[in-house]
């Protein structure tokens, strides 16, 4: 049904209720369990998206953790709903506690190969992309880095 609203409205509403989201964290403290997906392609290239809402810059594909949905299953619909892509042996990376909106979350992250090109969906996410690891885009946001330092030091 939401596929039924114009694509700028959308985006509209979703700057809105992002604005609204991280005023809730604020005032209550609490913030839900999110996920992150390292995404390589076959050439070993990470999938990078930018969304079109929240601060500038690229960011792992990810979101929030449904009630009746694991931190795993959460990282899969992610990934498909942001990018059209689906991840095959996806493993997990680690957990990182951080602050958003000044609030406690926790945020699981996930690796794993596509064999697919990402699409944007022009609503979400305005541009998603394969870059090199010596040859990232910015800028990148300090929870992006602080994800691709855990999975790069796992790789050691």
């Amino acid at each position: 049904m939401l596929h039924l609203i114009p694509a700028p409205l959308y985006r509209l509403a979703l700057k809105v209720a992002h604005t609204l989201r991280h005023c809730w964290r604020r005032t209550t403290g609490r913030t839900g369990t999110g996920v992150s997906v390292i995404a390589r392609d076959l050439d070993g290239k990470l999938l990078l998206v930018r969304h079109s809402y929240g601060p500038s810059g690229w960011y792992f594909p990810g979101g929030g953790v449904g009630r009746k949905e694991s931190p795993d299953q959460a990282a899969r619909r992610e990934l498909q709903e942001e990018t059209g892509c689906a991840i095959q042996r996806m493993a997990i990376v680690g957990v990182i506690e951080e602050k958003i909106s000044g609030a406690p979350h926790t945020a699981h992250i996930f690796e794993g190969v596509v064999d697919a090109m990402p699409r944007a969906d022009g609503r979400e996410v305005i541009e998603a992309r394969f870059f090199p690891i010596h040859s990232l885009p910015e800028p990148l946001g300090p929870r992006t880095r602080a994800r691709l330092e855990l999975w790069q030091s796992g790789k050691s």
